[in-house]
C-alpha cells in the first residue's frame, strides 16, 4: 500500500543525499521514479537536485501556482513510476500537501517528501506543518550540533557570523548562512540564555 512520507531534518543533514541514494535504488531495480524540486531554491541549478558530497540528477521543479497532483498525472501519461520524491518539501503549500496525498490515495504512489521541519525562528514551515499533519510516516533525518548533541534547530546568519532573529522566513542559503544547533545552542544564539543552576 503506497504511503506519504515525511523525512525531515534541519539544514546540512544530507536530505538530499538520502533523496537520491533511495531513487538510484529504484533505478537500479529498472523502476523509473519522478523527481521534484522548488524552482525557488536554485542553489543547485534549476531543475536540479544535488548534494553537498557532488551527486545529482534532474529535476521537474513546482511552484506556489502547480497542482502536483496534475503534474505526477501528466508524469504517469509519459510511462509508469514506482515512486515520487519531493526535496526542499517545506516549500510546499498545504494544499500541495494534499494534491500529494491524493496522489497516494487515488493513484496508489508512494510520495517521499524531504525537507526541512523549523525555519531559523523555531517556527514550522507551513508545507512542513501539514506534512507532519497527513504523513503516513516520519523519519528524521539527523545531524548533529557543535556541541555533539542531536541538532535540531537552524540559526540565520549574516556575512560576519552574528545569527538573524528576525526576517522572511524563505531566504535561500548554504553552509555560510545556515548552521544547524541543537536547542540549547539555538537559544543562546538567539538570546535566550539559560537560567542558572540552582542547588
Amino acid at each position: 500500500m503506497a504511503k506519504l512520507f515525511f523525512n525531515y531534518s534541519t539544514m546540512n543533514a544530507g536530505k538530499s543525499t538520502v533523496l537520491l541514494q533511495a531513487s538510484h535504488n529504484y533505478r537500479e531495480h529498472g523502476m523509473d521514479t519522478y523527481l521534484l524540486t522548488a524552482q525557488v531554491d536554485g542553489r543547485a541549478g534549476t531543475g536540479r537536485i544535488a548534494s553537498r558530497i557532488g551527486i545529482g540528477a534532474e529535476a521537474d521543479t513546482f511552484t506556489a501556482n502547480d497542482d502536483l497532483f496534475a503534474m505526477v498525472r501528466a508524469r504517469l501519461d509519459q510511462g509508469p513510476v514506482a515512486c515520487v520524491f519531493v526535496d526542499e518539501a517545506q516549500f510546499l503549500l498545504s494544499d500541495q500537501v494534499w494534491q500529494l496525498a491524493r496522489v497516494v490515495d487515488d493513484l496508489n504512489l508512494p510520495v517521499l517528501c524531504y525537507g526541512l521541519r523549523v525555519d531559523f525562528r523555531g517556527e514550522l514551515f507551513p508545507g512542513s506543518a501539514t506534512l507532519l499533519a497527513l504523513a503516513d510516516e516520519m523519519r528524521e533525518v539527523r545531524t548533529i550540533c557543535r556541541c555533539g548533541r542531536k541538532a535540531t534547530m537552524v540559526i540565520r546568519q549574516d556575512d560576519q557570523g552574528r545569527p538573524i532573529r528576525q526576517g522572511a522566513q524563505v531566504h535561500i542559503g548554504g553552509n555560510e548562512t545556515y548552521v544547524s544547533l541543537c536547542r540549547r545552542h539555538w537559544r543562546e544564539a538567539m538570546g535566550d540564555r539559560p537560567a542558572e543552576n540552582q542547588t
